[in-house]
């Protein structure tokens, strides 16, 4: 699931670790990323002492069967990690679906975890370039989602969502318990306050954020149009 920061991708992690058929891994690139760009981002040098930074490393071991035999392997991805030597394109024999937030609500809460915020951060542009290469791979559109639909409909959606992906849908999806995931990255003290305390899918946002800071919205703005090309295939309630 290649995603987006601040785009429930945390909760999206949580809903398929629900399912009793289901492994799951947090932005395995992560460590990578942070190695090889020198990114200042919080608790970078705890990340990079956390896990596996050899990229190649990283992506034999994703190609790979589940580490506890699953038969379901759901790995959230940041589309933004993949600046180095591997490309998305380079995880073979898997299915890629997108997820996607309005970039204004992605800009408004990224900013409340990071002083800084670029259109780079929110990766939407790298979203769209590997959603075209994989329309060209595939012959059609691979699986979208928005979040503001999941978190409107979110049993309609995440069941669209399962039968693109060849998967049973199973209602376990729709909550879980509050607290640390044993999967979930050393960085969750620092972004996953909020999910911690979820225990299910929260209220959508369709609303309009709050006025943003003239850089913020910027920022947004010369995200829209990636976002917009995508959403046209986003997956909704049947």
């Amino acid at each position: 699931m290649w995603s987006g920061p601040r785009n429930i991708s945390t909760a999206m992690m949580r809903s398929f670790s629900s399912r009793p058929d289901c492994f799951v891994s947090d932005e395995p690139f992560y460590g990578a990323f942070l190695k090889e760009t020198g990114a200042d981002h919080p608790m970078a040098e705890e990340v990079i002492a956390s896990m596996e930074t050899d990229w190649r490393k990283v992506a034999e071991a994703l190609a790979g069967d589940p580490p506890d035999g699953s038969p379901v392997w759901y790995q959230k991805h940041m589309a933004h990690h993949m600046v180095g030597p591997i490309a998305p394109d380079d995880l073979e024999g898997l299915t890629h679906a997108f997820l996607i937030r309005d970039p204004h609500l992605m800009a408004a809460s990224y900013a409340r975890k990071r002083e800084t915020v670029t259109s780079a951060d929110l990766g939407l542009r790298l979203q769209r370039e590997f959603f075209d290469r994989e329309c060209q791979r595939l012959g059609h559109a691979p699986p979208v989602i928005d979040s503001a639909y999941v978190l409107a409909e979110p049993s309609g959606v995440l069941s669209q969502l399962c039968w693109a992906l060849g998967i049973s849908w199973d209602p376990a999806m729709l909550s879980w318990p509050a607290g640390r995931h044993p999967q979930d990255g050393i960085w969750a003290s620092h972004w996953y306050g909020h999910v911690e305390a979820s225990t299910g899918f929260e209220s959508p946002d369709f609303t309009d954020p709050l006025p943003l800071a003239p850089a913020l919205q910027a920022v947004a703005d010369a995200c829209m149009d990636d976002y917009l090309h995508l959403s046209r295939f986003a997956l909704r309630n049947a």
